[in-house]
């Protein structure tokens, strides 16, 4: 995940043989004042999202469970920290919020909750274990650092956390139900926070994109059955991640200082026409 330090006023069932495995895994990121994103995946796509942040005037902070990963990353940015986060361990979560705080000198005021893993299986075959791993990750995770980070705002006030919930929160896919439904509880949770939270000047809001062509799906959309499904998309595309720059720093910015509980999504029209 990754962190920063925003200055005021800046603005914004399968046939035989199966089809290749879709593999949309999430890591995790947050800029504002300080923390961080994943490793893999989306995570790891937020680059260009983070260097808009920097050239914003933020400071930002990766946090992941794969550390030397996230050095290399740095190192391909500027004024960036990286610190080790679990999101399912309540104290590498108070760790990393600790070394990330005393890094830049001010509490975060921006986090994007951007872990997350998905365990294909029909919800019959699924098994306890694999359910509870989910939820740990993506829903758990995300209340865990949401909890964390506000705690501290309390005191500071100012933008907060913002939960970030794939595409698969918004329509029915078969095959990986403890992953929809961890989104989807993402998205209540988003606005339970945003109510319980406003009173304190603290914004909390759901950034919700479609595919995001990243190192771990590249493949798999090479494919015949990925490039049907993107043809199935009306932009015709899979996203970039520039494409989430733009709602990214409006949520993080003095420009969004009025919403509050939004679900802001961004997938080309993917939910317009299901897969």
């Amino acid at each position: 995940m990754p962190a920063c330090w925003r200055p005021p006023g800046c603005a914004p069932g399968s046939p035989t043989p199966p089809p290749p495995r879709n593999p949309h895994e999430h890591g995790s990121f947050p800029p504002g004042r300080a923390r961080g994103a994943g490793d893999r995946g989306i995570g790891r796509a937020w680059r260009g999202i983070r260097a808009n942040a920097g050239r914003c005037g933020a400071r930002v902070v990766l946090a992941a469970r794969r550390v030397d990963a996230m050095q290399v990353l740095a190192r391909q940015l500027t004024d960036v920290h990286v610190v080790a986060l679990d999101v399912t361990d309540p104290d590498s979560v108070r760790r990393a919020v600790d070394a990330a705080e005393a890094w830049a000198g001010t509490p975060v005021d921006l986090l994007v909750n951007n872990s997350g893993i998905a365990i294909p299986g029909a919800s019959l075959e699924q098994s306890d274990q694999d359910w509870a791993r989910v939820m740990g990750v993506n829903l758990d995770g995300a209340r865990r650092m949401s909890v964390a980070v506000a705690a501290r705002l309390v005191e500071a006030g100012g933008p907060g956390p913002s939960s970030m919930s794939p595409r698969s929160w918004g329509c029915g896919r078969g095959g990986v139900s403890a992953y929809a439904t961890s989104k989807a509880a993402l998205i209540q949770l988003t606005k339970q926070h945003a109510l319980e939270w406003a009173r304190h000047g603290i914004r909390v809001n759901a950034l919700a994109p479609g595919y995001v062509e990243t190192d771990i799906n590249r493949d798999f959309f090479a494919t015949d059955h990925g490039q049907a499904q993107i043809r199935r998309i009306p932009q015709r595309r899979l996203g970039q991640a520039g494409d989430l720059a733009g709602p990214l720093l409006l949520l993080a910015s003095d420009a969004g200082a009025f919403a509050t509980g939004s679900v802001l999504v961004a997938d080309g029209g993917h939910l317009l026409s299901p897969l």
